[in-house]
């Protein structure tokens, strides 16, 4: 199994997916001429002004749902994977995505509140919605529903799982095992696959608007949390940060494990950490409520920025100030060896040693905590976002029973993952990040050649702002922009309401 996975893996992930991710970055970057740097202060203003409805979620809350999703395993356990497999310098590459991968967020999540549409009284919308709309081409949006529900309904939840299943033991040491169906399997992870999906089933059938009330309370609060350690760990250190940001940027073009490994884990794991680009954002974006698309675009670029440059490097820095880390070589061989060989490279072990070596007994058990309420609303993302695609899908077909099914499964691929080898969880995972990455990705820039949804509305929002509006509109038939019939509907009935 391990190896089937792997070479698929060897596939999705080749060069030319990093190459994408890097260049679609890139190149919205310019287009957009660097919106995530002059707009940052409209960011923060539009996160701290949004509001809620009966059909959509405040502008906060889609990003506290967003971030819930790119707030996880990939953070913490995601990190370390990058260092042990890349050297110090994939986290110059991860920084790299994510400063580019602001401005492919702001197009995607654009493009969802555009195209989005109103179902059961609540939003949806995301990839598979825009794909039909403005690329014309309903059976590519089907593949990425499709693929999107796999992924984020099977795969991606057992990564989230399992680094919680991980953390735990390495709290509890080596406990009891119990022969199972899934072979020997510890009692802690056993213990913790039991809860999570409790849990899991009370909150996922209460619907988005549970799912945002747990998020935007749980996730700004362990994220604050977890940084203020981080920074108390790098200033009882600060001597040695210097040499640190040295040793990132200086591995990151001569690194010891090689360019291609520097560049590729760091690429791989950055993608799979803020998530710019995978499509998984724009499901959130496209329930919020807002004036005018643009605006929750700039506010899920405003979430990478979180994401990485904060939380990823404050997990970044804790390992390599303190040291707990090794790099692989070819084969069983180390480049650097700090720790011993049997650490698991693909978890959270490196990142709770770093913790536990300046708060001796508080570290390992404070990561676990961390990591269970990241992971876990990671997972409640993951089922929102399989939900929405469901509902695409219900848009042809009844399926009356298609929502139950999935909270069904996912219930059972989070508990599977739980108890089965970090190796085999993490690449199921990979290679569902990398799906999604492909289809969105090419889909968002054939769409932005086709028509520039995303550019037209912010070119439009920045007239607005340059013309001092107290409430922003969005007209896009005026803007030349087809098929976006909930803001049609919305144009016109808010200006028969002034006349």
């Amino acid at each position: 199994m391990q190896e089937i996975v792997n070479t698929i893996n060897g596939y999705i992930w080749s060069s030319a997916l990093i190459y994408l991710c890097l260049g679609a970055g890139l190149f919205f970057t310019v287009v957009t001429r660097f919106v995530q740097i002059r707009h940052f202060t409209e960011m923060w203003r539009l996160l701290m002004s949004g509001k809620s409805s009966e059909q959509g979620i405040s502008s906060f809350q889609a990003l506290a749902v967003s971030l819930s999703g790119r707030v996880g395993a990939g953070n913490i356990a995601g990190v370390a994977a990058a260092i042990g497999f890349g050297g110090p310098g994939a986290v110059f590459w991860m920084w790299i995505v994510a400063f580019f991968g602001a401005a492919t967020a702001y197009i995607e999540s654009t493009n969802a509140q555009i195209y989005k549409e109103e179902h059961d009284g609540k939003y949806h919308g995301g990839p598979a919605y825009y794909i039909e709309k403005a690329m014309g081409q309903k059976w590519y949006a089907w593949v990425f529903a499709v693929a999107t529900i796999i992924a984020t309904g099977v795969m991606l939840p057992m990564v989230q799982s399992n680094t919680i299943a991980t953390a735990i033991e390495q709290v509890f040491g080596n406990t009891q095992t119990i022969n199972t169906a899934f072979g020997a399997i510890s009692y802690a992870k056993l213990y913790t696959a039991t809860g999570i999906v409790l849990l899991l089933g009370f909150i996922i059938f209460g619907g988005i608007k549970r799912i945002a009330n747990f998020t935007q309370v749980v996730v700004p609060f362990m994220a604050l949390a977890y940084i203020l350690i981080s920074l108390i760990i790098i200033g009882l250190n600060i001597d040695q940060l210097p040499g640190v940001v040295m040793l990132i940027i200086g591995d990151a073009f001569t690194p010891m494990a090689g360019v291609g490994a520097a560049i590729g884990w760091g690429v791989k794991r950055g993608v799979y950490s803020n998530e710019a680009g995978q499509g998984t954002g724009p499901h959130a974006a496209a329930a919020a409520e807002v004036d005018h698309p643009a605006q929750q675009g700039l506010v899920q670029a405003f979430s990478v920025y979180i994401d990485t440059l904060f939380v990823c490097s404050a997990t970044a820095f804790m390992i390599l100030i303190t040291g707990t880390y090794n790099v692989h070589g070819a084969g069983e061989t180390f480049i650097v060896q700090n720790l011993a060989a049997d650490v698991i490279t693909n978890g959270p072990a490196y990142t709770q040693m770093a913790v536990d070596s300046v708060f001796t007994g508080v570290g390992k058990p404070f990561v676990a905590l961390a990591l269970f309420f990241f992971a876990f609303t990671t997972i409640l993302a993951y089922y929102f976002i399989a939900e929405n695609n469901v509902y695409y899908i219900k848009r042809t077909f009844k399926l009356p029973a298609g929502i139950f099914i999935l909270k069904v499964v996912i219930i059972s691929a989070t508990f599977y993952g739980t108890v089965k080898a970090a190796s085999i969880a993490w690449g199921m995972g990979d290679i569902g990040v990398g799906l999604m990455a492909w289809l969105n990705i090419i889909g968002i820039l054939i769409i932005f050649f086709m028509s520039k949804p995303a550019l037209k509305a912010l070119k439009d929002y920045e007239r607005q702002q340059e013309e001092g509006v107290k409430t922003f509109t969005f007209d896009p038939k005026k803007l030349g922009i087809e098929n976006a019939t909930f803001w049609e509907e919305k144009f016109e009935k808010d200006q028969s309401s002034k006349s």
